[in-house]
């Protein structure tokens, strides 16, 4: 009996944990909190054509933007052109996540940008332009005709941000492909903490859908033209 209530017990923290969090991430707004459900079988066989075909559609128009991009990079700085990095996938599984690189050869593996005392001191010198207008992730549309990824959902985690990854799992986050843009990066990008990315995560896959996954997109590209939320703010 005693583990029944402190089940009970934990459950309700849990609960009023997650409605302070959507109270301070959509205040004034009733939102749905994270339920742990996995959408229709309709939607993901919708959702995955629409990742072909417009992944495919994007390596194709935007090949002038990925060979610009390209050079830049090489003629820059010494190194590969392509960054690729070990990230955390569907159900847990790994994959090679590609990027345009944006920081020196030599810079630490693995470690999240935002975690440099000095970030920089190892920044290229288009490393700055590629990543606040995220050019840098252009690379990702050849992960997700792959089929490693999905244009809308979480972003693919680190492995080593090990945090992140548990506090994400009982939400089902792990669940779904990691999207090139998802619901946590159009409220506060790398601004939020992990608890609120992983709470928003967490939502975005209790609210799966098309008209959401477009929402996401479209406020994806204002955020992208504002550059709101690319790095934390300067004084950290």
């Amino acid at each position: 009996m005693d583990e029944v209530f402190a089940d009970g017990e934990e459950r309700t923290r849990e609960s009023n944990e997650w409605e302070r969090l959507a109270a301070r991430l959509h205040p004034g707004v009733s939102v749905r909190l994270p339920l742990s459900r996995i959408p229709s079988r309709f939607y993901a066989h919708a959702k995955r054509a629409f990742d072909i075909v417009f992944s495919a559609m994007g390596l194709v128009i935007l090949s002038p933007v990925l060979a610009a991009c390209a050079v830049a990079v090489k003629a820059t700085s010494p190194g590969p052109v392509f960054f690729k990095q070990e990230r955390w996938g569907r159900a847990g599984d790994r994959f090679e996540c590609w990027k345009f690189r944006t920081m020196l050869v030599e810079t630490p593996p693995d470690m999240p940008a935002q975690d440099f005392a000095d970030k920089a001191a190892f920044m290229t010198p288009v490393g700055d332009f590629l990543r606040r207008w995220s050019l840098d992730e252009l690379p990702q549309l050849a992960n997700i005709l792959r089929g490693d990824m999905s244009i809308i959902g979480p972003r693919p985690v680190i492995i080593r941000e090990r945090r992140l990854i548990d506090l994400r799992i009982p939400l089902n986050a792990e669940a779904v492909r990691p999207g090139l843009t998802g619901w946590a990066q159009i409220n506060g990008r790398n601004l939020v903490s992990d608890e609120e990315k992983a709470f928003l995560d967490g939502e975005y896959v209790a609210n799966m859908s098309l008209a959401f996954d477009a929402r996401v997109f479209f406020r994806t590209l204002a955020v992208v033209a504002s550059r709101r939320g690319v790095d934390r703010e300067r004084g950290n």
